[in-house]
């Protein structure tokens, strides 16, 4: 006579026969299971052992059962892969120099992938390395992280594969992967709290609306004005989004009008920071005279724009270096992946006016 765990065990591999379930379904909860069948939790349980040992099954704590047949440790390819929003402009190509100086150093290969920080360019990436299974560690730049993003699953996917992932830059909140970046709430305090150091109490600021780098720099830009007790006034704020950036200066009179009566402005960026130089010098606002700048990042274009400004410096070459290394002692078995957030310094240059308040 068939045992009770037999019949579910039967069950899921005629499933499999038939095509109903194949290589990386979940199987329904012990819950459903127990229902289907009318056996006792330990029968199913009973049931899933048996297939996990045969390698049809494999539980993943707090996820669920998957069909994984016959799978087997995975050789090392040696190959870690970078997906970013962008490679070759603004701060990306220290940080990409950086990471493959360190893998190349331990003798590992990057595989480059970019985002054009698009969603569904980020998701056929994604679907690449999970069907490919060819890394052996996944170091992301999110992709848009201050919206909903529908790509959460293959993250989770690749996690359960046993790719070990880690975010550089910025983080998806939903999920609980690590992450590796600026300290971006304390860089929007910095800059902020410089310029009220500096006299000035009506401060404007221009921030990203759809990455949670611009919410933590707005954030930071908050907590220093109010622990100052200046109000925070929603009509100085402007939001951007990743596209219009490239446009502010045609979007100039929507800008002007949200800061009009601020002696300063905080940006998100530096990018930020020098369109906004521009829409100044094209409307005859002079820097710091009428309006004080600053951005964060401190890149080139902090240093190189045509009238220098201030900037919380993101110390993006230790960032490469860190998750670099953390990502290789994971893969190794000698370390743990953790977040590490980089604490930013103030580079100040003459972009800020001192007032004396008499």
């Amino acid at each position: 006579m068939q045992k009770k765990y037999e019949e579910v065990v039967a069950w899921i591999r005629g499933e499999l026969r038939e095509g109903r379930l194949k290589q990386g379904d979940k199987l329904p909860s012990e819950n459903t299971l127990q229902v289907r069948f009318g056996v006792s939790r330990q029968t199913i349980r009973k049931a899933l052992s048996v297939l996990e040992e045969e390698q049809i099954v494999r539980s993943v704590r707090g996820s669920g059962t998957y069909i994984e047949i016959g799978k087997q440790k995975r050789q090392r390819s040696m190959r870690i892969a970078v997906m970013t929003t962008y490679v070759d402009v603004y701060i990306f190509p220290l940080i990409v120099k950086e990471i493959e100086r360190v893998l190349s150093d331990e003798g590992y290969f990057l595989q480059l992938a970019v985002s054009n920080n698009a969603i569904e360019k980020e998701r056929m990436i994604l679907k690449d390395f999970i069907r490919e299974r060819s890394i052996d560690g996944l170091i992301a730049e999110t992709t848009k992280s201050g919206i909903p993003n529908p790509n959460l699953k293959l993250y989770k996917e690749l996690e359960r594969m046993g790719v070990p992932i880690l975010f550089i830059n910025s983080f998806y909140p939903e999920l609980d992967i690590a992450h590796v970046s600026l300290n971006d709430r304390a860089a929007g305090r910095m800059v902020t709290q410089h310029l009220l150091d500096c006299g000035h109490i009506n401060i404007a600021g221009i921030f990203k609306a759809d990455d949670g780098q611009g919410h933590q720099r707005y954030a930071g830009y908050v907590d220093a004005l109010m622990d100052a007790d200046i109000k925070v006034k929603g009509k100085q704020v402007v939001w951007i989004d990743s596209d219009e950036i490239a446009e502010m200066r045609d979007d100039c009179s929507r800008i002007l009008k949200r800061i009009k009566g601020c002696t300063a402005c905080v940006c998100y960026n530096d990018e930020v920071a020098n369109k906004l130089v521009g829409i100044c010098m094209d409307q005859g606002i002079r820097i710091p005279d009428d309006l004080s700048i600053v951005g964060i990042d401190n890149s080139d274009l902090s240093r190189f724009c045509e009238i220098p400004f201030t900037s919380a410096d993101n110390p993006v070459q230790e960032l490469g270096k860190v998750a670099a290394e953390m990502m290789i002692d994971k893969i190794q078995g000698i370390g743990d992946i953790e977040t590490v957030e980089l604490m930013p310094d103030l580079v100040m240059r003459n972009s800020v006016k001192v007032i004396t308040h008499i």
